[in-house]
């Protein structure tokens, strides 16, 4: 007789526990789910949690030298224009006019 739905579970879950399988969530904004399926067409895979462990695997293959530059989080260097320094100057100076003759 064919097992039942309730039966396959649970004999999955316990062949989960016994490898020693754990879930890994990832909750993620649009760019980078669209960066996961780009990666994913290019090499040919299907299942996205394939090709987060197999990137997970080859970085850590890198070893901490190379590796750790991929895992540091991008900064954003901030610029002021010119124009905008003027205008940020010229607000500030306002204020100080308005705050003085407030008083």
């Amino acid at each position: 007789m064919a097992a039942t739905q309730k039966e396959r579970s649970a004999k999955t879950a316990a062949k989960r526990k016994n490898r020693g399988e754990e879930e890994l969530r990832l909750h993620c904004l649009s760019g980078t789910r669209q960066a996961l399926a780009e990666l994913m067409t290019r090499a040919g895979i299907e299942e996205q949690g394939e090709a987060m462990t197999l990137m997970i695997h080859h970085l850590h293959g890198l070893g901490p030298g190379d590796a750790l530059p991929f895992l540091e989080p991008p900064r954003h260097e901030i610029t002021v224009s010119p124009a905008v320094a003027r205008k940020l100057h010229l607000f500030r100076a306002r204020e100080e006019l308005r705050i003085s003759t407030a008083e």
